[in-house]
């Protein structure tokens, strides 16, 4: 009987063709101690093709293809209802990054020489605003989706406690930093060093061109779902002030129509547009009665 892997990878990928495979070529792969497992979630270019090449070449990799998107909700899918048990670390990677080397151990060391946190999370090392997103994040102990590790034993405490993160949420790394640092409770038992900030561990983002369509497009986009984000933040404080993330619905739409009548959109002008398209959008994600 052979032993589990102490490292499992998830990388999460939606319409990645461009990048999954440098990503996937960043990671620890044909390494014994290390399973990683892709996510290709609602996607519709050639991200699934890619990432399966890349399998077929390494004995660790494994990919598993949602056709239903949405990150938390493959987040949920894959820990919660796929995985056959869990691993002493579980490192999360978007499907853009790239990860820069030693990274991997480094997470699993500072969850071994931290054993009060929950979370290790990795830094962004290239950006225009990458030295003030590293120090926000060293003062914060904040945690960027792009990478960051998570114990076994609390997504074990999760699954028993019947904890997930809501489907539609879009800042899924921001609710699950709340959640390591809560221990799941309520906010009455927020400790920052739950969450340790890893030196040794860094991620490479794609570089957006402000010359081309296709990165005005995807910032448009973008600049909604920061907007989506925002509003679904507001009502996530409030759940977990109160009840603490036991009270997280399933889907947050499922609150939208007890929330939304009481938001507006933002008065600073960069932001107003795209505050009124968010709350369109989830005014269209409400079930009629």
């Amino acid at each position: 009987m052979t032993s589990k892997p102490s490292i499992c990878i998830a990388v999460l990928a939606h319409n990645e063709e461009a990048r999954i495979a440098a990503c996937l070529n960043s990671l620890p792969l044909d390494e014994k101690d290390v399973a990683i497992h892709v996510i290709v979630n609602g996607s519709t270019d050639a991200t699934a093709g890619i990432a399966g090449g890349v399998a077929a070449a390494a004995r660790n990799v494994t990919v598993h293809i949602c056709k239903k998107g949405g990150k938390a909700r493959s987040w949920n899918r894959f820990l919660f209802d796929e995985l056959d048990g869990f691993h002493d670390t579980h490192i999360f990677v978007d499907g853009d990054a790239e990860i820069t080397p030693g990274s991997i151990e480094a997470l699993r060391q500072a969850l071994h020489e931290k054993p009060q946190a929950n979370a290790a999370s990795g830094l962004p090392m290239n950006g225009r605003k990458m030295a003030y997103y590293q120090q926000a994040m060293r003062r914060e102990h904040g945690l960027f989706g792009d990478l960051y590790a998570v114990r076994g034993d609390f997504l074990q405490r999760m699954q028993a406690g019947g904890f997930r993160l809501p489907d539609d949420v879009i800042g899924d790394d921001g609710l699950i930093c709340a959640m390591a640092k809560t221990d799941l409770g309520d906010e009455s038992h927020w400790n920052d060093y739950r969450v340790a900030v890893c030196e040794g561990a860094g991620f490479l983002c794609a570089p957006v061109s402000a010359l081309s369509p296709l990165s005005w497009r995807m910032q448009y986009r973008r600049m909604i779902n920061y907007s989506v984000r925002h509003y679904q933040n507001a009502m996530i404080s409030r759940i977990m002030r109160d009840t603490g993330a036991k009270g997280l619905p399933r889907l947050l739409s499922d609150i939208y129509r007890r929330e939304l009548p009481g938001m507006r959109p933002r008065g600073r002008p960069e932001l107003f547009w795209f505050d009124r398209l968010a709350l369109k959008r989830m005014a269209q994600a409400v079930q009629p009665v």
